[in-house]
């Protein structure tokens, strides 16, 4: 029987809009991998990361690592679901970069969040303790001046989602 093609997996949302869930929703499909910044950066850099800059700096080393990684993942035949965020044109250039070094079928999944609703989210988040950051608000509002979903000419093929509370 034929294996379906692999298709990079991306995902665009605010801190706490449901990234993470929808990550692992779409990891349950037979032949694919989820592979997650957070638990990534929380497991090489995690006493490093005390400020935004920090994250930036390691989150760039992770990317550069993690990169040929998923197109040797893909190259295989398997899909990949990219937890890291698209929130940003560069991040997603980054991404656009796997797509075409690997060519493969992409999707990118963008969640619609009111910051209301991701607060809420965060607050309850942090108050379970298992995430591996426990972002504040004030970085929430730091990080979020920053999105921006994408534009049309980024030629990603968008998937939207509505976040429900």
């Amino acid at each position: 029987m034929p294996q379906p093609p692999a298709v990079l997996h991306m995902l665009c949302g605010k801190i706490a809009s449901g990234k993470s869930t929808l990550a692992a929703q779409l990891a349950a499909a037979p032949a694919t991998v989820l592979i997650s910044e957070d638990d990534w950066l929380a497991a090489l850099f995690g006493a490093q990361m005390q400020s935004p800059a920090d994250y930036l700096t390691c989150a760039e080393k992770l990317q550069g690592v993690m990169g040929p990684h998923v197109v040797s993942l893909l190259r295989e035949g398997l899909s990949v679901v990219l937890d890291f965020p698209a929130n940003t044109p560069a991040q997603r250039a980054w991404m656009r970069g796997i797509v075409e070094t690997a060519g493969v079928v992409h999707e990118m999944h963008v969640i619609e969040a009111p910051d209301a609703l991701c607060l809420q989210r965060l607050k309850a988040r942090n108050a379970q303790g298992d995430h591996p950051f426990a972002a504040t608000e004030e970085q929430f509002h730091r990080f979020t001046k920053h999105y921006r979903p994408p534009a049309a000419d980024e030629g990603f093929l968008l998937v939207a989602h509505t976040a429900m509370p």
